[in-house]
């Protein structure tokens, strides 16, 4: 099993050194590749929707369509139609654009999230959910809380192997959730806007909990004390991506696969 670390969005803030990517895991499963959320799709870069356009003024991007998933997924030697599956964090238009790149796959996320975007009231951070992102979409998994836990989470098994779990983290969005997924050697818990980069990271608690909502002292303070546990957050620095660009997962980190 292989879980690669893509960067599918370079967004840079303007006024300090915060240079950072969307990360995107493509996890090879029992069912076909499985992708964690997909970056801005190709329809975003040949046609920005008003949210990319004003994201853009705000923040320095390159803008390179070789960053949208399905891209990068043939850059690894796959092809697109390989993806059989999509999991997403959360539907902001940085996390599901890339969605009309594979109608094909099912989309398995959050019950909580999904109504939130297409019935509404969008609360303020819930502006960036874009609707032709799914307009495409031919299969929708939608899950509920079902009791059981993964460590001390709730959490919601998910029909893959390795084992995986979708982790509701509402606060960012109200179905914003993390997916922890097995690997040969422990657990690998990617936490989306629910957290930041955890080596990288200089904002106080209180800035991060005004734009991310409630989890991080908590997602903080388990991976202190879980160190076997890799953590990753959506938006980790360039830094993050260079380390790991020579390869797949399994070869920035060894003990874990």
């Amino acid at each position: 099993m292989t879980i690669h670390l893509l960067n599918c969005f370079t967004c840079n803030a303007r006024f300090n050194d915060w240079k950072t990517g969307l990360l995107c895991l493509l996890v090879e499963t029992n069912q076909g590749l499985a992708l964690v959320d997909t970056g801005l799709g190709l329809d975003d870069y040949s046609d920005p929707t008003w949210f990319t356009r004003f994201f853009r003024v705000i923040m320095e991007m390159p803008f390179d369509p070789q960053e949208a998933a399905v891209n990068r997924i043939r850059q690894l030697g796959y092809q697109p139609e390989d993806v059989r599956h999509i999991i997403l964090t959360h539907m902001h238009f940085d996390h599901c654009g890339g969605l009309p790149d594979f109608p094909w796959a099912t989309v398995h996320v959050h019950r909580r999230e999904y109504q939130a975007f297409v019935h509404g009231p969008h609360l303020f951070n819930e502006l960036a959910y874009v609707p032709r992102h799914i307009a495409r979409v031919k299969e929708w998994a939608l899950y509920d809380h079902t009791g059981e836990k993964w460590y001390d989470f709730d959490a919601i098994r998910l029909p893959f192997e390795p084992e995986t779990w979708l982790l509701p983290l509402p606060g960012h969005t109200r179905g914003q959730s993390g997916v922890a997924i097995k690997t040969s050697t422990g657990w690998h818990l990617h936490v989306g806007d629910a957290g930041v980069d955890i080596e990288h990271n200089q904002a106080p608690d209180w800035v991060i909990r005004a734009g991310l909502g409630p989890h991080w002292p908590r997602l903080r303070t388990f991976a202190q004390t879980h160190p076997e546990i890799i953590l990753t957050a959506s938006h980790m620095f360039l830094e993050f991506f260079a380390k790991n660009a020579s390869a797949p997962e399994e070869r920035s980190s060894q003990r874990e696969l």
